[in-house]
């Protein structure tokens, strides 16, 4: 299939928005438009007109056409389908199908006609992806935003104090300055005018400071006006200001989490020990629709946390039982043959302690796969089209028995204009985000009590390409590859240690695409 291009025109052939994806001159393409509708014949109930070099295919929109010009080689049905698709997203930036709407618009809708069509070629997209490539939406800059403007109001706030302060500062010379006229040039008058002005002593050849300084001083408290180091603060105000508003936004101090809508949890430390051991993995999973794993990645590592002189110098006795193929590696420091031959985490030197109050990465490891028999969770998504819109049947399926996921939540894209989803038969709960146009299905637990469920929703239009890609969210109180700690000992003398572990196990990225 060759696309010539792309345009939407009105009944006389007035070109609204035009995009040529090959070489073409202005004069040929207006040409090629004035010319269709006098090639459509009245009564006719097809979507394509033919001349002798090319091919119109075209579909109403009230009083305009949304018209693909192709090559006469080209494949009609891929030509309808492309068509479709372009249909499809004019609504998605145009309220109404007039001209000066559409005028209003025509950049976002070439944005949009480009991620569909490169160089004449139709790309494998849907309008959930064509949505998110063009509105380039970036969690960083809305932060960078929202710093700058609360910078920007502290600013502000500074400079009205400032004023004040100046203002309260001339009032009170203004002040002294009429104590001084009345006094004349003795007695109170002219003791006035020397408190108000600085004054060189001759024995000390130091100016004497005027009584009104007190007024110049900085006032009380810290002044944040552009100061480096609040960036932390300001995002926090930022935040809290948008869960004000009813949104729901994912904790950025417990962790980073890529796309994932869980942050990184963990299980409570509530008494740390003086040796405290923390496991902590993440998931990178991408599956397909049609089953089928394409790709699992779980980096771990295990981090070492001292906090007394007394046991810095330490072993860590480990066990090994998985059984999936991961990759162990040790830090420089650890000595590496005696971890592969007693599963023991030591410094090469142990003379040398572990540096106190520091979180050390001792050990760490890697998973990559493509066995189905790995994934810990499956998704099965059935999106179908109906005579009303689309009924989708989505369900789970726990893979790992001895797992169990929490905060589990399941977020399926729905497409724009199809209004709120209606929900029938659900396991757990169900929120429909209508600003991002998902509907999430949270279930606080996963295990093997409940190692399946399902749920049923519709919608008044929609296509099943728009309910991909699926993405998934969850923590999980025990590691997915299984590295335990033992036990700790001195090194001189052999003797057990307590300590204390933790585990964050949580998903990075998981989507069924």
């Amino acid at each position: 299939m060759v696309l010539l291009a792309a345009a939407v025109c009105n009944r006389t052939g007035k070109a609204l928005v035009s995009r040529q994806f090959v070489e073409m001159t202005r004069s040929r393409i207006e040409g090629l438009l004035a010319a269709f509708p006098k090639l459509m014949g009245s009564g006719k109930q097809h979507t394509f007109v033919e001349t002798e070099s090319v091919r119109y295919v075209y579909q109403p929109l009230e009083k305009l056409y949304v018209l693909l010009i192709t090559t006469k080689a080209s494949n009609i049905l891929e030509d309808l389908e492309t068509l479709r698709l372009f249909a499809k997203v004019i609504p998605e930036y145009c309220r109404s199908f007039e001209e000066s709407e559409i005028a209003d618009q025509a950049f976002s809708l070439i944005f949009a006609f480009d991620e569909i069509v490169a160089l004449g070629y139709r790309e494998n997209v849907n309008l959930a992806q064509i949505r998110t490539f063009t509105e380039m939406d970036s969690h960083e800059e809305k932060v960078f935003q929202a710093v700058r403007q609360t910078q920007e109001k502290e600013a502000l706030d500074h400079m009205r104090r400032k004023a004040k302060e100046i203002n309260q500062r001339n009032r009170e010379m203004a002040k002294g300055g009429r104590m001084t006229g009345i006094g004349g040039g003795g007695g109170f008058g002219s003791s006035s005018y020397r408190n108000e002005s600085p004054i060189i002593d001759a024995s000390s050849m130091e100016p004497t400071k005027p009584s009104y300084s007190k007024a110049s001083a900085k006032p009380s408290g810290p002044s944040k006006a552009l100061k480096l180091g609040s960036k932390k603060k300001d995002v926090d105000t930022f935040v809290g200001q948008i869960q004000l508003e009813g949104e729901k936004v994912a904790d950025q101090h417990a962790g980073r989490s890529g796309s994932s809508a869980v942050s990184k949890s963990s299980t409570p430390a509530a008494n740390q020990e003086s040796i405290h051991l923390l496991t902590e993995e993440r998931m990178v999973l991408s599956a397909g629709r049609d089953g089928g794993l394409q790709n699992m990645e779980v980096h771990g590592i295990l981090k070492l946390r001292v906090t007394e002189d007394r046991v810095a110098r330490i072993k860590v006795m480990t066990i090994n039982n998985d059984n999936k193929g991961i990759q162990i590696q040790t830090h420089p420091n650890i000595d590496k043959k005696l971890f592969l031959a007693t599963s023991q985490v030591s410094l090469k030197n142990p003379d040398k302690p572990f540096p106190l109050n520091q979180e050390v990465g001792v050990l760490k490891w890697r998973l990559q796969t493509q066995d189905e028999a790995l994934i810990p969770l499956s998704i099965n998504c059935w999106p179908s089209e109906s005579s009303s819109g689309c009924d989708v049947n989505i369900e789970y399926e726990l893979e790992q028995a001895d797992m169990q996921l929490e905060d589990v939540v399941i977020s399926i894209p729905c497409p724009s204009g199809a209004g709120s989803p209606t929900v029938g038969d659900c396991d757990g709960d169900n929120h429909y985000d209508g600003h991002k146009r998902v509907l999430q299905w949270s279930l606080p637990f996963i295990d093997a009590t409940n190692k399946s469920g399902s749920m049923e929703f519709s919608l008044n239009g929609g296509h099943p390409d728009d309910f991909f890609p699926v993405s998934v969210s969850f923590t999980s109180r025990k590691p997915y590859c299984d590295i335990q700690v033992t036990e700790v000992k001195q090194i001189d003398d052999d003797q057990p240690e307590k300590f204390s572990t933790e585990v964050a196990f949580y998903v990075e990225k998981y989507e069924i695409v």
